[in-house]
């Protein structure tokens, strides 16, 4: 046994669990914490500006780094209380990130101490696991099964508060033989794959529902394998786009309210049948259940044996991991597809596919100011494959899911449930620091962009570079169009005349903030456009800028003030579309690219 601090056995226990980077402010009730970071050296540290934007980066770090989870550190007190929303969205969203906050010496809890607050029962309702150590011995313990249950079952977050005479008190403790707690995640059984597979193949108009769930198991190529095993059309949820190619034959659109695309709902309300794995219900997914589930049997899969039922009673519910039950559904795939006893869905394929080619929507318009559809086209012109998009909420994140095309699960990170507004700045900082040479490319309106805007230090601090896009109609856009119901326009416009603006640009024309000079202040590089034609230069040398001096790079583009984005209110069969549609794909130049 080694006699030792007991924060150096904490940072050493992170360490073993294969913990590598850390997002936080030190302050005086973390500071020996953060002395045994520095000591152990194997942790590496971003300073955030905002101790909420620690805990978005640690999500983001998280959702972009299959198997390592993102750490957020912050002092005593409002350090604490502010990383409450990044928590609230790592539980929603099922993603694992660490918050380790300081706290007021034990002696002092009761009498009100200097920012010694209760952090672990406010924060309680939205961790796995919310505790105040209190006895120095504990911490070993405490860090063990916080990695734990961050894993097992569906993943989640942890906070954990240490007191100051804790963390510098001294305990007994050996790193050589310190191991893991088991992980542990439910299996389905191949009696249960059999009989979801039974289930599906009595079905006419088959469909997947490809969850998040998918992507957190690491099983997004099994679920294609599935796929293709059974010639049965995916249709992605929001937390799992990506999961199988956009143009993939297979790949049947994204279904919904909002993030969805028109021959997505099409298929789906075509569907007879619809298996979903590691997907949750969501109701901007679902829209109205009796529309919903008109007509459809359902098979439900879920790592969490309380989420089956919990929206709506599936006809067969299967508590697993994804993983664990997409390879024993491909192993009796495979058997009866060698037995010739799989059905043809050749004609069903073909259906969706027709669908696939023909309902779009228009993407190219040439007005000025710029239409938010143009922006989405160029970026689907100028951004590759390998793309790796972040996006929060709001009508850019909305018309974004509609129509952008993503690849590669992990390649659209996006804050599903919970959609705190300022989430995306520090999160795609987040993004970078798991993969520094990733083609990172945010999205945001300018509220969002407003929120945690100071986070661009950041970013030019550390070297972490992405391109943002920032749509600018100096609007809280989706707001404004939900209040159409109420018949108002009421405090959602954030455009007033500047009196330090260039009469040259937009911002002198009562579109207020001037984005490009903050983000420039800030230490980054910035780009306006005000026109189409000038989106698609902007983007490329924006990803120069990026390389060239590995910061974050700003293009904001100025848009109509007013656009109204489909959307329906309640079911998915009354999305209402209020721009032109395109009839073909050749009528919408990038809405559909070629099949793979």
């Amino acid at each position: 046994m080694t006699r030792m601090r007991a924060v150096d056995a904490a940072v050493k226990i992170l360490e073993l669990e294969g913990a590598t980077q850390a997002f936080g402010l030190p302050g005086a009730a973390i500071n020996p914490f953060y002395s045994a970071l520095r000591a152990h050296g194997g942790i590496k540290h971003v300073l955030a500006r905002h101790v909420e934007g620690a805990s978005h980066m640690a999500e983001g770090y998280t959702r972009a780094a299959h198997g390592n989870i993102g750490v957020c550190i912050g002092t005593s007190g409002p350090a604490g209380t502010d990383m409450i929303t990044g928590l609230y969205s790592a539980i929603a969203d099922s993603i694992p990130i660490l918050c380790i906050t300081g706290q007021a010496p034990t002696a002092r809890l009761h009498k009100e101490d200097f920012q010694a607050v209760d952090i672990a029962a406010i924060a309680a309702p939205v961790t796995k696991m919310a505790m105040t150590v209190l006895e120095p011995a504990q911490v070993p313990g405490a860090f063990q099964q916080a990695f734990h249950l961050m894993r097992s079952g569906r993943p989640g977050p942890v906070l954990i508060d240490l007191p100051l005479d804790v963390q510098l008190a001294e305990i007994d403790f050996d790193p050589g033989t310190y191991q893991p707690l088991p992980v542990y995640k439910p299996a389905a059984t191949r009696a249960q794959a059999a009989r979801a597979l039974d289930m599906l193949t009595a079905a006419r108009r088959p469909l997947l529902v490809a969850g998040g769930g998918i992507i957190n198991a690491g099983a997004e190529d099994l679920l294609v394998e599935l796929a293709e095993l059974l010639r049965v059309p995916v249709i992605p949820t929001l937390m799992g786009w990506g999961i199988i190619p956009d143009d993939h034959e297979l790949q049947a659109g994204m279904a919904g309210l909002q993030t969805a695309t028109r021959y997505g709902n099409a298929t789906l309300l075509a569907s007879d049948f619809v298996m979903g794995i590691g997907n949750r219900w969501a109701n901007r997914h679902t829209g109205g259940l009796e529309t919903y589930r008109k007509g459809r049997t359902f098979v439900h899969v879920d790592i969490e044996p309380t989420q089956i039922g919990r929206v709506f009673p599936p006809d067969y519910g299967i508590a697993s991991d994804a993983k664990a039950a997409l390879e024993q559904m491909i192993a009796v795939a495979k058997e009866r597809k060698q037995a010739g006893t799989l059905p043809d869905y050749s004609d069903w394929v073909a259906d969706c596919l027709d669908r696939k080619r023909t309902l779009h929507r228009k993407t190219h318009f040439d007005n000025v100011p710029v239409k938010p559809q143009r922006v989405y086209e160029e970026m689907n012109r100028a951004f590759g494959r390998d793309t790796r998009y972040v996006s929060t909420i709001g009508l850019s994140q909305i018309a974004g899911a509609q129509m952008l095309h993503v690849y590669k699960a992990r390649n659209w990170i996006n804050c599903g449930q919970a959609g705190p507004l300022g989430w995306t700045v520090p999160a795609a900082l987040g993004v970078v620091a798991a993969d520094p040479e990733a083609n990172v490319v945010a999205l945001s309106g300018d509220y969002d962009f407003q929120f945690m805007i100071e986070e661009l230090a950041v970013g030019a601090q550390f070297n972490l570079p992405y391109v943002h896009v920032l749509v600018n109609n100096s609007y809280l856009g989706l707001i404004r169009q939900a209040q159409r119901a109420f018949d108002m326009d009421y405090y959602v416009q954030l455009g007033f005349d500047n009196i330090n603006g260039d009469d040259s640009i937009g911002q002198a024309k009562g579109y207020g903030v001037d984005h490009v000079r903050v983000a420039e202040g800030l230490g980054c590089k910035a780009i306006r456009v005000e026109n189409p034609d000038e989106i698609g230069p902007a983007f490329d040398r924006a990803r120069r800028l990026a390389a060239e001096f590995r910061v974050p790079v700003v293009v904001e583009i100025i848009l109509e003030k007013v656009t109204n984005i489909a959307m329906g209110a309640a079911d998915i069969d009354k999305v209402t579309e209020f721009e032109d549609l395109a009839e073909t794909a050749a009528d919408a130049p990038t809405a559909l690219l070629p099949l793979a």
